[in-house]
């Protein structure tokens, strides 16, 4: 049998808000990379197809469905947003104290949140 050590696995490690927010992280990255790629490109190639390619575009885009999917694009870039800047101060040293980590991993997704549902206010009411 070896003495080396065994590195920390999920049986070990107590699952925290900081493990859903790195999670979240990664996934709000992807989901943008590939759903944002996509609705742009729709959207830049509806715009140089002419009016009715951009007006079916603007009447998906304004459906319900299409309104999700924009509600969601917005929610990840916000969340991706906090999250990367929880991130930032850990990587320059800063917020590794067990409270304040603590803290900012649940203030993040709360945050994009807040900063999503004022941007959609501000959208369909101004």
């Amino acid at each position: 049998m070896s003495n080396r050590p065994l590195s920390p696995h999920l049986q070990i490690w107590k699952w925290g808000p900081h493990m859903l927010v790195s999670i979240l992280h990664r996934v709000t990255g992807d989901g943008m990379a590939f759903v944002g790629l996509g609705v742009l490109l729709w959207w830049l190639g509806a715009l140089a197809s002419g009016p009715e390619a951009y007006d079916t575009f603007q009447t998906l885009a304004t459906s319900p469905l299409g309104y999700v999917v924009l509600v969601g694009l917005s929610w990840a870039f916000f969340t991706h947003l906090c999250s990367g800047l929880r991130h930032f101060v850990l990587d320059i040293g800063a917020g590794y104290e067990l409270d304040a980590n603590r803290m900012w991993s649940i203030a993040s997704p709360i945050i994009a949140i807040l900063l999503t549902a004022g941007f959609w206010a501000a959208i369909v009411y101004l």
